[in-house]
This record gives structure tokens, sequence and C-alpha cells, in this order.
């Protein structure tokens, strides 16, 4: 019977666990509720006592109430982007050099050569 090989996660590679994801997006769905509501409250209040400049006030606080929830949900189901293999730019392939090697002189295309080699 063969063992697998242990192959260890380094600390540094590791990314957030599930549940750690899930309570950050719920912390950040409460909250822009919660600011939802307070501009609820605080267009109520300011139709309650005839505030001055109510016309511009009432549309904010509109705005905030509509585009708040529409935005929490979009956020809430967001999920942080998959991270590239840390060796993948080594293995990308490098660009071209447009000057064909034959175009160019003999002493930059013997310098081209000795540059390209590793």
């Amino acid at each position: 019977m063969k063992r697998q090989a242990y192959q260890p996660i380094l600390i540094t590679d590791a990314r957030r666990s599930q549940d750690d994801q899930l309570n950050s997006r719920q912390k950040r769905y409460v909250l822009m509720m919660g600011v939802r509501v307070a501009c609820l409250v605080a267009g109520a209040i300011l139709v309650g006592v005839k505030a001055p400049l109510l016309w511009l006030w009432l549309p904010l606080c509109a705005l905030g109430m509509v585009l708040i929830p529409w935005l929490a949900v979009l956020l809430a189901n967001d999920r942080p982007p998959k991270e590239e293999h840390r060796l993948a730019a080594r293995f990308q392939r490098r660009g071209r050099d447009e000057t064909p090697p034959m175009a160019l002189p003999a002493e930059e295309r013997a310098r081209k050569v000795i540059d390209a080699e590793p």
C-alpha cells in the first residue's frame, strides 16, 4: 500500500476560510442594511419636521434606500477573486522582440544572443 506524499500548506499561501469569508460578508450586509434603515428614519424625521431644503434631502434618502439594498446583495454574494498560482509568472510566455535578428548589425545580434541566455 502506497502512502501519499505529505504536502504542507504554507501559511502565506493559505486562503481565508469559508466561515471567515461568510462572516465578513454578513457583517458588511448588516452594516449596509443599517445605513438603509438610517436613511428611512432620516427621511421620516425630515418630512415630520418639514426641514428646509426638503426637496434636496428627501430624494437623497430615497436614493439611499433604493441603491443600498442592491449594492448590499451584490457585495454579500461576492467572493474574493481566485488567486493565481505563485509560479504562474515564471511559466508565461515572454514577448518577442519585434526586430528580426538578421535585420540587426552583427555586433548587436551577438549582444542580443548573449543577453537572451540565462
